[in-house]
């Protein structure tokens, strides 16, 4: 792909590292880089200060229709939909329509692993890195975790494994573009982005491109327990293999499951334990789901069992998933602001035995909130609720699940929220941010709401209290 002296625009900075890498990138193969997005300098203040050293160009608070007219290649970052007039403005004008993925699938050397999936898809990504790196050093994880995949290209050699996080909005512009990772990974599906999706169909056909355009000799790990997961075998081009709760019936499939403590592979007609599920650090039965989902891929990559074994007795979790901060007086807290979806949600409160007081709420996507109601019921004794566009709907939805719980809130400070659940959790119990709902509105992302949820709770002394 020849880049040098091409009219670049970059449509959408972020403030994820995604933006900053496509910017960064272009630049340095000789493009004339214009960078816009519709939020101000003041908000894209670091992502700016990132890319100090390098010539380009900014139109920061709107679009304009005569820069998209100009470019003669256009990188829109996921956030954007393809049903944008400015695309359309672009494509109108002859302009090639790419995302990092797209650029990074073209230019990528490397074997690519793919991880996609509604929930667990960050941790099994990490884990699956984390088994790869003991095989190969080299390996690079990247793609949805706030690292640019194609900052990582100069380092990739043909020899190098590639582990990403693929999210719907970038598995969109893969669909488009005909590309699907060689290995891939579907933790599941369930309802999420129904703000940005007409419906579940739509958000399920964007996940599917994950393994759409395999070929016959690729392989995709598919949940076996989760119905819309089973349902991508369908689309599939190669191979398929199963993680669940149970054996296969065929002996010649390939596949992951528990018996007892022990996760069993399947592969090539044998089966062999690999490690144990109590080896694994982390909290709640779908962690265990996911170091089956991780296990499997790696196997099947090439991994050695002995590899995976140490490389699951090192992991110790992904920051901002279920995540310990501190023990207040015998109250343990735990940030886990990265589920913005109910499923997500209740998981973390599936993963604790112990009495649970809950932070929740935020920014509407459109997501129903009826189970996680019964999920709160079930697992907390207190609810604080945090201001936002969805939390309405969610408070509506504890009011008509009993029992009636002590639902605090909604608060638009952070640390009255904390301070509130402090005060209500008991010694032996939890306090858990684990929101269900995006953030924005009262925080540029979830990261930057668990961060400072990280600096409420940071408030107290070992002794609970204040400083």
């Amino acid at each position: 792909m020849e880049l040098r002296g091409k009219r670049a625009l970059v449509m959408g900075l972020g403030v994820h590292g995604g933006g900053t890498g496509v910017a960064r990138f272009l630049a340095e193969q000789g493009a004339e880089v214009l960078v816009t997005d519709l939020r101000s300098a003041d908000l894209l203040h670091d992502s700016i200060a990132a890319l100090a050293d390098l010539p380009l160009h900014f139109v920061l608070g709107e679009h304009r229709e005569a820069d998209f007219r100009n470019a003669e290649l256009v990188v829109r970052n996921p956030a954007v939909p393809e049903t944008s007039r400015f695309l359309q403005i672009a494509r109108d004008a002859g302009a090639a329509i790419e995302m990092e993925m797209t650029l990074f699938f073209r230019l990528c050397r490397g074997p690519i692993l793919g991880i996609t999936g509604t929930k667990g898809k960050t941790t099994t990504t990490m884990l699956t890195g984390a088994m790869l790196k003991q095989h190969a050093p080299d390996t690079v994880i990247a793609g949805n975790l706030r690292v640019s995949a194609l900052a990582q290209l100069p380092q990739i050699t043909a020899e190098t494994p590639v582990v990403l996080e693929l999210s719907s909005f970038a598995l969109e512009g893969l669909g488009a573009a005909g590309l699907s990772p060689r290995y891939a990974c579907v933790t599941n599906i369930s309802a999420d982005h129904l703000d940005r999706y007409p419906s579940m169909h739509e958000y399920t056909a964007a996940k599917q491109q994950i393994t759409a355009h395999q070929q016959a000799g690729d392989l995709v790990i598919l949940n076996a327990d989760d119905p819309a997961s089973v349902g991508f075998a369908q689309l599939a081009g190669g191979q398929i293999g199963w993680f669940g709760s149970h054996p296969p019936a065929d002996t010649a499939a390939i596949a992951a499951w528990y018996e007892g403590q022990e996760l069993i592979i399947q592969y090539g007609g044998r089966r062999q334990l690999i490690c144990r599920a109590d080896q694994l650090r982390l909290p709640g039965a779908h962690n265990r789901t996911n170091l089956a989902a991780a296990a499997l891929l790696a196997y099947a990559y090439g991994v050695s069992p002995q590899a995976i074994r140490k490389a699951v007795e090192h992991f110790g979790g992904v920051p901002h998933r279920l995540e310990p901060n501190a023990n207040i007086n015998g109250i343990q807290v735990i940030n886990d602001t990265a589920p913005t979806a109910p499923e997500a949600a209740i998981a973390a409160l599936q993963s604790f035995t112990q009495p649970i007081v809950l932070i929740a709420g935020g920014a509407d996507k459109n997501l129903p909130f009826t189970a996680l109601a019964a999920a709160i019921a079930q697992h907390a004794h207190a609810v604080v609720l945090l201001s936002g566009s969805a939390t309405p709907a969610l408070q509506q939805a504890l009011a008509r699940n009993p029992p009636a719980l002590p639902v605090h809130g909604p608060y638009d400070q952070l640390d009255m929220a904390v301070d509130t659940a402090l005060a209500l959790a008991r010694p032996g119990d939890i306090v858990l941010l684990s929101p269900g709902c995006a953030s924005f509105g009262m925080f540029r992302n979830e990261f930057h709401r668990g961060e400072a949820f990280r600096a409420s709770v940071a408030r107290y002394t070992p002794a609970g209290q204040k400083t």
